[in-house]
């Protein structure tokens, strides 16, 4: 057993002794081994010119990284939150995400950025955000979200070998989860069924897949069996899997830790109606956070985010009409 911190750390370690071209950068990833501690102790192994500290300027460095994967160098820049990656977000999307669109195909990206994404931990409305679906709207990047140990692990060497740049989500709250380390690289194009079902199929990502498998235990203690999808790829979407889903159950319920308008939660939505209203038993039900800025206090905090009663409240509801 490993945890999901620690297997990113080893892939990392992997990618680093296997391809002399792989460099990590960013804030306080060298001495201080990273602001949620995934680079402990990889300065020490690998050098300064190989993990390297960066001022405090998401711009600068994600600029830089653009720069070096142009260079032919295969760069992992780690953002410390997806709130602060809006200040490189110029960066990420009018250079990573379209210089190989605006130079007739002649320069690929290869840059993977990481970074921690969500909320649960108190640490209020500008360090909570869930912006993963955002990135997902924007053509020319593949936007990641490893929900278990296995994926937090193996996507990381994919990743570092698509052409084109790559941002990793990981949720804050799975750092400490445990799981089996995996074997190697794993598949960064589909979707995962991670629990098989036939009343409902309830498709979450992230850090909100724990608590969809959690909510699949307690619908299943009342008869109701539901099949979990973890989506893993948020861009491009594996629209082939939900839809067999659907066809499967004829019921869905989006769990979706980003606002509910214009999230992801609606684009899958929408891919459903359009693919297979027909095979709809009952309209799709979504549960995403409260459309808040996210409160400090703790019992706000749950209040605003997907919780496990509503999930099964509202599987309950679709399975019912």
């Amino acid at each position: 057993m490993t945890t999901y911190r620690e297997a990113i750390r080893e892939a990392i370690a992997e990618a680093l002794t296997a391809d002399e071209r792989v460099f990590l950068m960013g804030e306080d990833v060298g001495a201080y081994g990273g602001c949620f501690a995934v680079s402990l102790g990889l300065l020490e192994r690998f050098g300064p010119e190989r993990i390297r500290d960066t001022p405090l300027s998401e711009s600068a460095f994600v600029g830089a990284g653009i720069g070096a994967a142009l260079g032919g160098l295969r760069p992992i820049v780690e953002i410390m939150t997806v709130n602060f990656s809006l200040l490189a977000l110029d960066q990420i999307l009018n250079n990573a995400a379209t210089i190989l669109h605006m130079s007739g195909g002649q320069f690929n990206v290869p840059l993977v950025i990481r970074m921690t994404t969500g909320a649960g931990r108190q640490l209020a409305a500008q360090h909570s955000h869930s912006l993963e679906g955002w990135y997902a709207h924007i053509p020319g990047l593949r936007i990641l979200a490893p929900a278990t140990v296995e994926d937090a692990g193996g996507m990381l060497a994919p990743a570092l070998a698509d052409p084109d740049p790559v941002l990793i989500f990981e949720h804050g709250s799975l750092y400490n989860s445990t799981g089996e380390p995996g074997t190697g690289p794993v598949d960064i194009t589909t979707a995962a069924v991670r629990r098989p079902g036939r009343d409902v199929t309830l498709i979450a990502y992230g850090g909100t897949l724990h608590k969809a498998l959690t909510a699949a235990d307690e619908l299943a203690a009342g008869g109701i069996e539901a099949e979990v999808v973890d989506l893993r790829v948020l861009r491009p979407l594996d629209e082939a899997t939900v839809i067999k889903s659907i066809i499967h159950t004829h019921r869905a319920v989006i769990v979706d830790e980003g606002w509910r308008s214009g999230s992801l939660s609606a684009e899958v939505t929408a891919r459903i109606v359009e693919r297979a209203f027909y095979e709809l038993d009952a309209p799709v039900e979504r549960v995403c956070s409260a459309e808040v800025p996210i409160p400090y206090a703790h019992h706000l905090e749950e209040a605003a985010l997907p919780q496990v009663p509503a999930i099964v409240t509202a599987a309950r509801d679709v399975v019912s009409s």
